[in-house]
């Protein structure tokens, strides 16, 4: 693939991953739709694109992908949408992050992997960061609204890690976005009292599920094979920064001093560990 293809589909995939958050974060700010409802419309919506991108390939995404990534998928989709109905778009996009990345080296720990001082340093500044994020005050986020988001991280990071080694990985995210479908309707029909259904809040959630979710996983999943493992987790360290511009620029939201701290400590110790990692260590999306 041409280098300016490679770079093209990267930097749309990382601009869709961050407008994920500016999405639910506008959806739910303006009271336009519920959060299970968005949480449905957004995995159905992506399970129906990835579908057709599948079905165009001459390939199903039936009978493909795994009932555990699926419900892990789904309780990242979930708690994504119930954090973002207090949290900053800012703030929850580097709570995910920083989330996802730690659940993958955390798990990498477990299974025997070694880190570099370098890399213990990393993590004792990000956690110092995610301190400062969280530390009471005027301006730090609501604890169980922060809490709910670094689950959704966790729940992503494990998801990504079981299927890191997918021969079709377009194809294996169709089939479990498929399998999310049934627990994705049934989510509303839980929380009927809490309803609040739109046009404007729909048309954010549709955006988020086939474009921002489906499409934006097929950018990513394209370009993936020509980018370096360094490469490919370094870049992700845009998606934070992405989200903070949007939502300060079209939210409204404001660029605090908390923010900016937790947010150099948080991506600069997860860059130290990531930048040191050998070939093979985190490289899938986040969301």
């Amino acid at each position: 693939m041409p280098l300016f293809r490679t770079a093209a589909l990267t930097c749309l995939a990382m601009a869709a991953f961050a407008a994920n958050s500016l999405l639910c974060r506008l959806a739910l700010q303006s009271h336009s739709i519920d959060a299970a409802s968005f949480t449905a419309v957004r995995l159905v919506s992506g399970a129906a694109i990835l579908a057709l991108v599948v079905g165009l390939r001459r390939a199903s995404c039936v009978g493909v992908g795994n009932w555990w990534s699926a419900g892990f998928l789904f309780a990242y989709a979930a708690a994504f949408s119930f954090a973002y109905g207090s949290l900053s778009a800012a703030a929850g996009a580097l709570l995910l992050f920083g989330a996802v990345q730690a659940t993958m080296v955390g798990v990498g720990l477990c299974r025997g992997e070694k880190l570099a001082l370098r890399q213990w340093g990393g993590l004792m500044l990000a956690f110092g960061g995610l301190v400062v994020l969280l530390r009471p005050g005027l301006s730090a986020p609501p604890l169980g609204a922060a809490l709910l988001m670094i689950f959704a991280g966790v729940s992503w990071g494990l998801y990504s890690l079981r299927g890191k080694a997918a021969a079709d990985p377009i194809g294996v995210t169709a089939g479990n976005f498929l399998r999310t479908v049934p627990f994705a309707l049934l989510l509303p029909l839980l929380m009927q009292d809490r309803t609040s259904l739109s046009s404007a809040g729909l048309a954010y959630a549709l955006c988020s599920g086939m474009l921002t979710s489906g499409l934006g996983y097929v950018a990513w999943y394209a370009a993936l094979p020509h980018l370096k493992a360094g490469a490919a987790a370094s870049v992700q360290l845009s998606v934070p920064l992405l989200a903070a511009i949007g939502a300060v620029s079209w939210l409204g939201e404001p660029w605090t001093m908390r923010l900016t701290l937790a947010g150099v400590a948080i991506l600069g110790g997860i860059a130290l560990v990531m930048v040191s990692s050998p070939v093979g260590g985190p490289v899938s999306s986040s969301k």
